[in-house]
């Protein structure tokens, strides 16, 4: 389906299969990537995370506000949103393992709960170097350009955010699948009875894939601030439905029928990919909604009727 894609937009455009845009996709699709793989820890564990959006906006208004208000190391910019984000792993847990609520309710409530923070915090402006304060005054600090280069640098010919993306995938990869930890993931995910008599911590397992989902958030949070250079109290909105297709979208890449963070990065990619070309024919942009929400319901119709195949057999 990718070649077919790609293909069509390269014959449509000659510009389209040229190094320069295929840079801009990959960048493009690196936040959607990381939101995503958070996402991908999730459901191994037979899990969902709706909350993961309001996590990339808290941790975007964080990062800025470190920056911009109050002038923090760049260490603290960096590591203390992602703190939080496993903080906000934490939380879900709390709502999800300890106290029994199904996983979609207590991430929707967490959703709506982390969204009303944020903006709090913000009291509802989104946040940039020298912003006038509601005190009175302007805010004293600036994105230094070593924070920018984070999220609009290039290395090796290739931006930065890339390489971050291209890096979390081959280390998320290798955990999954050559390691206990991602083996124990599937099997609480496929049978959690089962791998409860088999001795695994299941609550403790559940726990860790809510954190990782919190921290993927987080990151994608951060570097999303260095690449505006600001921080958007909306921001991370838009990719939870993107990051929820990609995962979903993972599923058949490959015929793992499971979620694999390689299928989630060709499923980001495969969006990616579609956003760029219809930009480049010209459809509104306000029509893209419709294509985000078409992969996604054929990404969970292609999921499901594997799933019953697999029951059936």
């Amino acid at each position: 389906m990718m070649v077919i894609i790609l293909v069509f937009f390269s014959l449509y455009n000659p510009v389209f299969f040229t190094y320069g845009n295929i840079s801009d996709i990959l960048r493009s699709i690196s936040i959607v990537t990381l939101v995503a793989i958070g996402v991908t820890f999730t459901l191994a564990v037979d899990g969902f995370d709706l909350s993961v959006g309001s996590t990339v906006s808290l941790s975007t208004v964080i990062t800025a506000s470190l920056m911009v208000w109050y002038e923090a190391p760049l260490w603290l910019v960096i590591l203390l949103p992602i703190a939080v984000g496993a903080l906000v792993g934490l939380f879900n847990s709390l709502l999800i393992v300890k106290i029994g609520i199904p996983d979609l309710l207590a991430t929707l409530g967490a959703m709506y709960i982390i969204s009303g923070l944020h903006r709090t915090y913000t009291e509802g402006y989104s946040i940039y170097s020298h912003m006038p304060m509601s005190k009175g005054g302007t805010a004293p600090g600036e994105f230094s350009d070593a924070f920018l280069f984070i999220g609009q640098g290039k290395w090796l010919g290739l931006p930065v955010p890339v390489w971050i993306m291209l890096v979390l995938v081959a280390i998320v990869y290798a955990i999954l699948h050559f390691t206990r930890w991602g083996r124990v993931l599937y099997m609480t995910g496929g049978n959690v009875e089962a791998s409860r008599l088999s001795g695994i911590p299941v609550k403790r397992v559940k726990v860790l894939a809510y954190v990782a989902s919190g921290v993927f958030a987080s990151i994608g949070g951060v570097l999303f601030t260095a690449r505006v250079g600001s921080g958007q109290i909306d921001a991370g909105a838009p990719l939870l439905m993107e990051a929820v297709a990609a995962v979903f979208v993972g599923f058949s890449v490959l015929g793992a029928g499971k979620p694999n963070v390689l299928g989630t990065f060709f499923g980001a990619a495969l969006i990616g990919v579609l956003l760029n070309g219809l930009t480049m024919m010209n459809l509104p942009y306000y029509a893209f909604e419709i294509i985000k929400g078409s992969v996604l319901v054929l990404a969970l119709a292609v999921t499901y009727i594997h799933a019953r195949k697999l029951r059936s057999a």
